[in-house]
Protein backbone atom coordinates (compact mmCIF):
# COMPACT_ATOMS: atom_id res chain seq x y z
CA UNK A 1 0.00 0.00 0.00
CA UNK A 2 1.25 3.48 -0.76
CA UNK A 3 2.24 6.01 1.85
CA UNK A 4 -0.65 8.18 0.68
CA UNK A 5 -3.14 5.37 1.39
CA UNK A 6 -1.63 4.83 4.84
CA UNK A 7 -2.00 8.49 5.77
CA UNK A 8 -5.65 8.46 4.64
CA UNK A 9 -6.39 5.45 6.85
CA UNK A 10 -4.65 7.16 9.77
CA UNK A 11 -6.78 10.27 9.25
CA UNK A 12 -10.01 8.40 10.07
CA UNK A 13 -10.71 8.82 13.79
CA UNK A 14 -11.55 5.69 15.78
CA UNK A 15 -14.77 5.69 17.75
CA UNK A 16 -15.81 3.72 20.83
CA UNK A 17 -18.88 2.72 18.80
CA UNK A 18 -18.42 0.02 16.12
CA UNK A 19 -21.35 1.38 14.10
CA UNK A 20 -19.89 4.91 13.96
CA UNK A 21 -16.50 3.40 13.04
CA UNK A 22 -18.06 1.81 9.96
CA UNK A 23 -19.97 5.00 9.08
CA UNK A 24 -16.74 7.00 9.40
CA UNK A 25 -15.10 4.54 7.02
CA UNK A 26 -17.77 5.32 4.44
CA UNK A 27 -17.43 9.07 4.95
CA UNK A 28 -13.64 9.34 5.15
CA UNK A 29 -13.04 9.74 1.42
CA UNK A 30 -15.15 12.90 1.22
CA UNK A 31 -15.39 14.40 4.71
CA UNK A 32 -12.82 15.78 7.13
CA UNK A 33 -13.80 13.90 10.30
CA UNK A 34 -13.40 14.67 13.99
CA UNK A 35 -14.57 12.89 17.09
CA UNK A 36 -15.98 14.29 20.33
CA UNK A 37 -16.96 17.62 18.79
CA UNK A 38 -18.73 20.24 20.93
CA UNK A 39 -20.70 23.21 19.67
CA UNK A 40 -23.37 25.32 21.38
CA UNK A 41 -23.31 23.10 24.50
CA UNK A 42 -24.15 20.07 22.35
CA UNK A 43 -21.77 17.13 22.15
CA UNK A 44 -21.42 14.98 19.03
CA UNK A 45 -19.54 11.71 18.69
CA UNK A 46 -18.80 12.40 15.01
CA UNK A 47 -18.38 15.65 13.12
CA UNK A 48 -17.63 15.85 9.43
CA UNK A 49 -17.08 18.72 7.03
CA UNK A 50 -17.36 18.47 3.26
CA UNK A 51 -16.23 21.44 1.13
CA UNK A 52 -16.74 21.71 -2.62
CA UNK A 53 -15.41 24.57 -4.73
CA UNK A 54 -16.61 25.08 -8.32
CA UNK A 55 -15.58 27.43 -11.09
CA UNK A 56 -15.65 27.65 -14.85
CA UNK A 57 -12.73 28.51 -17.05
CA UNK A 58 -12.35 29.82 -20.56
CA UNK A 59 -9.40 28.59 -22.63
CA UNK A 60 -6.98 28.70 -19.69
CA UNK A 61 -7.27 28.27 -15.89
CA UNK A 62 -6.21 31.89 -15.39
CA UNK A 63 -9.40 32.98 -17.17
CA UNK A 64 -11.91 31.66 -14.67
CA UNK A 65 -15.31 32.85 -13.52
CA UNK A 66 -18.45 31.67 -11.70
CA UNK A 67 -16.63 30.75 -8.48
CA UNK A 68 -18.97 29.06 -5.98
CA UNK A 69 -18.48 27.00 -2.87
CA UNK A 70 -20.70 24.58 -1.00
CA UNK A 71 -20.15 23.14 2.46
CA UNK A 72 -21.85 20.44 4.50
CA UNK A 73 -21.46 20.12 8.25
CA UNK A 74 -22.45 16.70 9.60
CA UNK A 75 -23.10 16.19 13.31
CA UNK A 76 -23.84 12.67 14.60
CA UNK A 77 -24.30 11.15 18.02
CA UNK A 78 -25.81 8.09 19.66
CA UNK A 79 -28.83 8.67 21.90
CA UNK A 80 -31.14 6.36 23.85
CA UNK A 81 -34.38 7.84 22.53
CA UNK A 82 -35.35 10.53 20.06
CA UNK A 83 -38.22 12.95 20.62
CA UNK A 84 -39.49 15.73 18.41
CA UNK A 85 -38.28 18.25 21.01
CA UNK A 86 -34.72 16.93 20.58
CA UNK A 87 -34.95 17.41 16.82
CA UNK A 88 -36.40 20.91 17.20
CA UNK A 89 -33.50 21.85 19.51
CA UNK A 90 -30.99 20.65 16.89
CA UNK A 91 -32.77 22.67 14.21
CA UNK A 92 -32.37 25.73 16.45
CA UNK A 93 -28.66 24.95 16.82
CA UNK A 94 -28.42 24.75 13.02
CA UNK A 95 -29.92 28.22 12.61
CA UNK A 96 -27.55 29.65 15.23
CA UNK A 97 -24.55 28.04 13.52
CA UNK A 98 -25.66 29.43 10.16
CA UNK A 99 -25.59 32.93 11.65
CA UNK A 100 -22.08 32.36 13.02
CA UNK A 101 -20.37 30.19 10.39
CA UNK A 102 -21.66 31.50 7.06
CA UNK A 103 -20.05 34.55 5.52
CA UNK A 104 -22.59 35.77 2.96
CA UNK A 105 -21.06 36.52 -0.42
CA UNK A 106 -21.90 36.10 -4.07
CA UNK A 107 -19.52 33.10 -4.13
CA UNK A 108 -21.44 31.26 -1.40
CA UNK A 109 -23.77 28.74 -3.04
CA UNK A 110 -24.93 26.54 -0.16
CA UNK A 111 -24.21 25.34 3.34
CA UNK A 112 -25.95 22.27 4.76
CA UNK A 113 -26.19 21.40 8.43
CA UNK A 114 -27.09 17.72 8.82
CA UNK A 115 -27.88 16.29 12.24
CA UNK A 116 -27.85 12.50 12.56
CA UNK A 117 -29.09 10.70 15.66
CA UNK A 118 -28.32 7.00 16.15
CA UNK A 119 -30.83 5.25 18.40
CA UNK A 120 -32.27 1.82 19.21
CA UNK A 121 -35.74 2.27 17.72
CA UNK A 122 -37.66 4.71 15.54
CA UNK A 123 -41.00 5.96 16.85
CA UNK A 124 -43.78 6.64 14.35
CA UNK A 125 -44.01 10.32 15.36
CA UNK A 126 -40.27 10.83 14.80
CA UNK A 127 -40.45 8.96 11.49
CA UNK A 128 -43.23 11.24 10.20
CA UNK A 129 -41.58 14.41 11.48
CA UNK A 130 -38.17 13.66 9.95
CA UNK A 131 -39.46 12.37 6.60
CA UNK A 132 -41.57 15.51 6.14
CA UNK A 133 -38.93 17.93 7.44
CA UNK A 134 -37.62 20.66 5.15
CA UNK A 135 -35.84 23.86 6.18
CA UNK A 136 -34.05 25.94 3.53
CA UNK A 137 -33.25 29.62 4.09
CA UNK A 138 -32.26 31.95 1.26
CA UNK A 139 -29.57 34.50 2.06
CA UNK A 140 -30.28 37.94 0.61
CA UNK A 141 -33.09 36.54 -1.58
CA UNK A 142 -30.76 33.80 -2.81
CA UNK A 143 -28.10 36.18 -4.13
CA UNK A 144 -25.76 34.96 -1.40
CA UNK A 145 -26.90 31.36 -1.74
CA UNK A 146 -28.80 29.43 0.88
CA UNK A 147 -28.40 27.19 3.87
CA UNK A 148 -30.36 24.08 4.67
CA UNK A 149 -30.90 22.03 7.79
CA UNK A 150 -31.34 18.27 7.36
CA UNK A 151 -32.32 15.61 9.89
CA UNK A 152 -31.48 11.93 9.95
CA UNK A 153 -32.45 9.29 12.51
CA UNK A 154 -31.14 5.75 12.22
CA UNK A 155 -31.77 2.56 14.20
CA UNK A 156 -28.95 0.30 12.97
CA UNK A 157 -30.01 -2.83 14.89
CA UNK A 158 -33.47 -2.63 13.32
CA UNK A 159 -31.93 -1.65 9.96
CA UNK A 160 -34.16 1.43 9.76
CA UNK A 161 -33.20 4.90 8.61
CA UNK A 162 -35.38 7.94 8.07
CA UNK A 163 -34.04 11.19 6.66
CA UNK A 164 -35.29 14.53 5.43
CA UNK A 165 -35.49 14.82 1.66
CA UNK A 166 -32.07 16.37 1.03
CA UNK A 167 -30.06 14.43 3.63
CA UNK A 168 -28.03 12.56 1.01
CA UNK A 169 -25.53 11.37 3.61
CA UNK A 170 -28.17 8.90 4.86
CA UNK A 171 -26.68 6.37 2.43
CA UNK A 172 -23.51 6.28 4.54
CA UNK A 173 -25.53 5.53 7.69
CA UNK A 174 -27.50 2.68 6.07
CA UNK A 175 -24.74 0.09 6.46
CA UNK A 176 -27.10 -2.78 5.63
CA UNK A 177 -27.53 -1.42 2.10
CA UNK A 178 -24.65 -1.48 -0.39
CA UNK A 179 -23.53 1.79 -1.92
CA UNK A 180 -24.00 1.35 -5.63
CA UNK A 181 -23.45 3.97 -8.31
CA UNK A 182 -26.56 5.08 -10.12
CA UNK A 183 -26.97 3.37 -13.46
CA UNK A 184 -27.08 5.79 -16.32
CA UNK A 185 -29.26 5.42 -19.36
CA UNK A 186 -28.22 5.36 -22.98
CA UNK A 187 -28.71 9.11 -23.50
CA UNK A 188 -26.70 10.01 -20.40
CA UNK A 189 -23.79 7.78 -21.46
CA UNK A 190 -23.90 9.22 -24.98
CA UNK A 191 -23.93 12.81 -23.70
CA UNK A 192 -20.99 12.13 -21.37
CA UNK A 193 -18.94 10.73 -24.27
CA UNK A 194 -19.63 13.83 -26.37
CA UNK A 195 -18.41 16.21 -23.66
Amino acid sequence: MSAEGDSEADAVPEYDDAYLDRVAGRLAANYDLQRDFRVRDEGFDLYGELSVRNHKQFLHPSISFAHHHSTEHLFARRVETVRQEDLDRLVGVGHELADEWITPSDEHFSTDFTFALVTDALGEGVREYVSGFSDRTLLKFGYHGHYEINLLVVAPDAEECVASENADVAVAFSLWEPIEPEKSGLLTRLASRLR
